[in-house]
């Protein structure tokens, strides 16, 4: 074990001082770049991602996220193997995008609403992106045709929840006798409320700043990701090294769809929008850039990766579980769009392809409240068979 963390060390430490190099032999390059990333990060990522990061942080503190996970039990349980609060760490991520379901996971898991195994796989299939990101973004501004945001959106969705169940079989829970009482639903959740609000104890004026402050700290860091893989894929390219690996990539590809989709498996690899993008730009046929384009928004790229790992700084969750979900969901995600491009050749409403925050919202409260339904019809159902039985 040790000879193998020396190893580690050694490779890390001339990996870094490799990029030093590089960014001492090429330093135009490197500004540039780091200048672009900070504007993604400036204009795109912090506007979108900073309100949820402030709102997910109150709804914990006031006990909002314990009354939703209680009455969300029922569905998030045997569907997932999580507890209910895991559906708010979803409805987030899918409001928001990258990494706040992986930072609401970490939350869960550091109030002890979420054993290590459960939070590990939440976070496997709650970090997800953005509908807005992948049809205001990808299908109406990199493609230029807004119906094929419905199969982008199906596909990542589809395969998420794929992985979620199929991870819900790791350390699956014996099945509980549960005992029924007359006590209802919302009453259980309500209690959970007043619990979890009196435990916290902080005026929401504390609750309000430490939020904010939590969440401006964690902005930073996921800015930092943004502009250093910015720097590192403009390096990677002026060295050729890109070239390198696209050229494997393209062997595989081009009999199939033609083209340039090498560069964007790639690309992709570290950072999501710029894979996106040479997708996007290539001259392979449309489904081919479109099943690249969602295996790309499935593996998320390094820098997301990296977001994920300082989200749950401080705690003993392991990436593994993390990382190999990754290739799953990208591995389906690409095999489903095809099928999903045949099935939602639909035109796309309006409201939903501009990326704004009460969108976002919109999206996240039709999530909860579906949920909500559905969690208390099986809670309802399942009342209802005790009752008869005891006939």
């Amino acid at each position: 074990m040790q000879k193998e963390k020396n190893i580690s060390t050694v490779l890390w430490s001339i990996l870094g001082l490799a990029v030093v190099v590089m960014l001492i032999s090429y330093p135009e390059q490197a500004f540039q770049s780091a200048l672009e990333g900070l504007k993604v990060w400036w204009e795109i990522v912090l506007p979108a991602l900073l309100p949820f990061f402030i709102i997910a942080d109150v709804l914990m503190g006031l006990g909002v996220v314990s009354f939703l996970g209680t009455l969300l039990e029922p569905l998030m349980r045997p569907l997932f193997n999580v507890p209910g609060e895991g559906a708010f760490a979803f409805a987030m991520g899918l409001a928001s995008g990258y990494p706040l379901g992986a930072r609401i996971s970490a939350e869960l898991y550091r109030r002890g609403l979420c054993s290590r195994t459960e939070t590990e796989r939440l976070i496997c299939f709650s970090n997800t992106a953005d509908p807005i990101f992948m049809i205001g973004a990808v299908a109406v501004g990199m493609f230029g045709n807004a119906s094929v945001g419905l199969a982008l959106v199906f596909a990542h969705y589809i395969s998420a929840i794929t992985v979620g169940i199929f991870l819900s079989f790791i350390e699956k829970r014996p099945a509980k006798t549960r005992n029924r009482t007359r006590t209802s639903l919302i009453h259980k959740a309500w209690q959970k409320l007043l619990k979890a609000r009196n435990d916290d104890g902080r005026p929401f004026g504390e609750i309000l700043g430490d939020s904010v402050t939590s969440s401006v700290e964690n902005m930073f860091k996921i800015g930092g990701f943004i502009i250093f893989f910015a720097v590192l894929i403009r390096l990677s390219e002026v060295i050729g090294l890109a070239g390198i690996l696209e050229q494997g990539f393209e062997l595989i590809l081009k009999p199939l769809f033609g083209p340039g989709l090498g560069k964007a498996l790639i690309g992709g690899s570290l950072e999501i929008t710029i894979g996106c993008q040479k997708a996007a730009a290539s001259t392979a046929s449309l489904v081919g850039r479109l099943a690249v384009t969602s295996a790309v928004i499935a593996w998320s790229g390094l820098s997301v990766h990296g977001q994920v790992a300082s989200m749950i700084q401080g705690t003993d969750l392991r990436l593994g579980t993390f990382f190999r979900a990754r290739i799953l969901h990208a591995l389906l995600a690409f095999l489903l769009t095809p099928l999903c491009t045949k099935l939602f050749p639909f035109t796309i409403p309006v409201w939903i392809s501009t990326k704004s925050t009460a969108t976002g919202l919109a999206l996240m409260t039709m999530f909860i409240i579906a949920a909500l339904l559905i969690s208390i019809a099986i809670d309802t159902w399942q009342k209802a068979k005790v009752t008869w039985l005891r006939w």
